[in-house]
């Protein structure tokens, strides 16, 4: 059946009731439009949630502890001991012997002789000593300063050269009193060895005709 309508029933002029009416409509559309204004603007502000992917517990074997670095051994100096010949030694005892008859007054047994005449003996035998040592040795003291004199050793002294005794408490630097200025070798002068002599035999045996 189609819709008729009565064009009679349309008010011809707008009394107060039709206006109340008409007001309400205005307003509640323009609510409406300012709800979904309101919801558009919602829906573009919203930020998108982060979806967290569940943390599953690793089963992998965990990396070992990195090696603790082993402290290096402390440097240790290498001793090189060379081989000395006796050739030196002996020629300087026949040197001694020589011009100090040095072998015979060791070999000598004292007991049977008399103070003074040991004193006698033992000036020549000093006196030949000196004589071969001025002529084939220069000697140097160790230490300058003199004898009873008080020093200090630093730290780091040259021990081979510096003999430390009595009280030896900590380390260097040590202050102590010098008992020997000690002796060094500053040139040795010792004479040529010809070929083909025996170095082993020190003194000559002695035969008279």
């Amino acid at each position: 059946m189609p819709l008729q309508i009565d064009p009679h029933l349309i008010p011809a002029t707008l009394d107060l009731y039709h206006l109340v009416l008409l007001g309400l409509v205005v307003l509640l559309l323009v609510l409406h439009i300012m709800l979904l204004s309101f919801a558009t603007m919602a829906l573009l502000n919203r930020k998108p949630v982060a979806v967290q992917t569940p943390v599953v517990p690793s089963t992998a074997v965990p990396a070992p502890p990195p090696p603790k670095p082993v402290p290096a051994e402390p440097r240790r100096e290498t001793v090189v001991v060379r081989e000395v010949t006796p050739d030196a030694a002996l020629q300087l005892l026949g040197l001694l012997q020589k011009e100090a008859r040095f072998l015979d007054f060791i070999a000598e047994n004292m007991g049977s002789f008399q103070d003074a005449e040991i004193g006698a003996v033992a000036r020549v035998v000093h006196d030949g000593c000196r004589k071969v040592i001025n002529a084939h040795f220069v000697l140097e003291p160790v230490r300058s300063e003199p004898e009873n004199a008080r020093l200090i050793l630093p730290k780091g002294y040259d021990a081979a050269s510096i003999r430390v005794s009595g009280n030896i408490v900590g380390q260097a630097p040590f202050t102590g009193t010098l008992i020997h200025r000690g002796w060094k070798a500053a040139g040795v002068k010792l004479p040529r060895i010809a070929e083909g002599h025996d170095i082993n035999i020190i003194a000559q045996a002695e035969v008279e005709l």
